[in-house]
């Protein structure tokens, strides 16, 4: 996207782009000259649970934060927003970073309201549920003096469970070298007491990660960066799985080379 807008700038003749490319959670980008116009780029977005997040209002923080550069989704995708190369803002530089930030801030809409939910001391909203994976869910509820969002995840291993214990385990030592951090639960097989006579999966291999936000973390100065981290916890945790399988097992491969 920097690219063809830094061509464009430099007088280059538009070239014409068609690419589709995946992110976690199933999530599909496609960047694309309408109507094989190149002068125009799209960037759409496909999220399986988008109708979900538009119940919460991913629709008006979308054009809070895009304006009138969203246009007509196309097919297939859920949000589409498009450039005009021909007419490029003088601050395009945050525009392209903002653009970056699309599925953060479709993820967002929910967040922001159960924050506002707490700040305003209302209680007794319905708990907001986001299947974010086909097997996978996250759960949102507000109370007057917290928040707390409960991610559920499947661990195929049995190793996996072990490693995202310790994980867990090194959450939970974070507050006492920082009082200011978020306390965070972990429970196997079974969900926590909040989502106990819910339709929430239980069994082997399901586990449920729950941080208990405090307006320290949910007021209007901080809300944007914990939901820039909150948002992937997901994607983070199964990361540093891999990862550390990876490293476990360079180490064995290593051990029997000696």
């Amino acid at each position: 996207l920097t690219l063809k807008i830094k061509n464009a700038l430099t007088g280059q003749k538009p070239e014409g782009i068609g690419i589709k490319f995946a992110d976690f959670d199933g999530v599909l980008y496609k960047l694309s000259n309408p109507d094989s116009d190149k002068t125009k780029l799209n960037i759409s977005i496909s999220l399986k649970f988008y109708k979900e997040l538009e119940k919460h209002g991913a629709g008006d923080v979308l054009k809070r934060e895009y304006g009138n550069y969203l246009t007509q989704a196309e097919e297939g995708f859920d949000v589409t927003i498009q450039l005009d190369l021909s007419n490029i803002p003088e601050d395009w530089e945050t525009l392209v970073k903002k653009i970056g930030l699309l599925k953060r801030n479709c993820f967002a809409a929910v967040f922001e309201k159960y924050f506002d939910f707490q700040e305003a001391g209302e209680e007794g909203q319905a708990t907001a549920v986001v299947h974010y994976r086909d097997d996978e869910t996250m759960y949102v509820e507000a109370k007057a003096d917290r928040v707390t969002v409960i991610f559920s995840t499947v661990f195929k291993d049995a190793d996996d469970i072990i490693l995202g214990k310790v994980f867990m385990q090194e959450f939970k030592e974070g507050r006492k070298a920082s009082a200011t951090a978020p306390t965070v639960l972990f429970s196997n097989k079974e969900p926590p007491l909040g989502l106990q006579d819910t339709e929430a999966r239980t069994g082997e291999g399901v586990g449920y990660i729950t941080f208990v936000l405090f307006p320290r973390h949910t007021n209007r100065e901080r809300r944007d960066n914990t939901i820039d981290l909150i948002h992937m916890f997901r994607d983070y945790l199964h990361y540093h799985l891999k990862c550390s399988k990876a490293y476990i097992h360079s180490r064995m491969r290593a051990k029997t080379s000696e």
